[in-house]
């Protein structure tokens, strides 16, 4: 198969085809008459199987340090699930992270509804920033947080 034969039945575009092949992931073999090169079954796999990694978060690295095992013949799914297992993890406290940021956005843009625009003075860049925890419930919320210790 040409690149753009390969790249099709794999449903990749051309490039990935190329940039797998330079990170060494593919190994076409070179057609001595015109100097095409030819992917053959193997590669097809390879690069499917690095399409549905890829899918899943593994990293080019990763991916790489999968198919070595397997081109050892040394199944790699113990170190599949212990990356998966670790990456899934720092994916669910990302997302712990992104739900306190939503609603950390959504109290401010409920306090700025009734805040009035300010001009900066010397003392202020923008109120909106500067005081949007300055409500009183948010200020029982971040009391509570601390224990009920003011810091100031």
């Amino acid at each position: 198969m040409k690149v753009s034969e390969i790249a099709k039945a794999a449903s990749v575009n051309p490039d990935t085809v190329r940039f797998y092949t330079r990170e060494g992931l593919l190994h076409p073999q070179r057609n001595p008459d015109n100097g095409y090169k030819h992917y053959g079954s193997e590669d097809l796999t390879r690069l499917q199987f690095a399409r549905k990694a890829r899918q899943l978060g593994f990293s080019l690295a990763e991916i790489q340090s999968i198919l070595d095992q397997a081109d050892h013949d040394n199944s790699p799914c113990p170190m599949v699930r212990d990356v998966f297992e670790h990456r899934l993890a720092e994916v669910e406290t990302r997302l712990a992270e992104l739900e306190a940021l939503r609603d950390r956005m959504r109290d401010a843009m409920a306090a700025w509804s009734t805040m009035p625009d300010g001009t900066p003075d010397g003392h202020t860049i923008c109120r909106l920033i500067e005081h949007w925890d300055d409500s009183p419930e948010r200020q029982t919320e971040t009391l509570s947080a601390k224990g009920g210790q003011d810091d100031e």
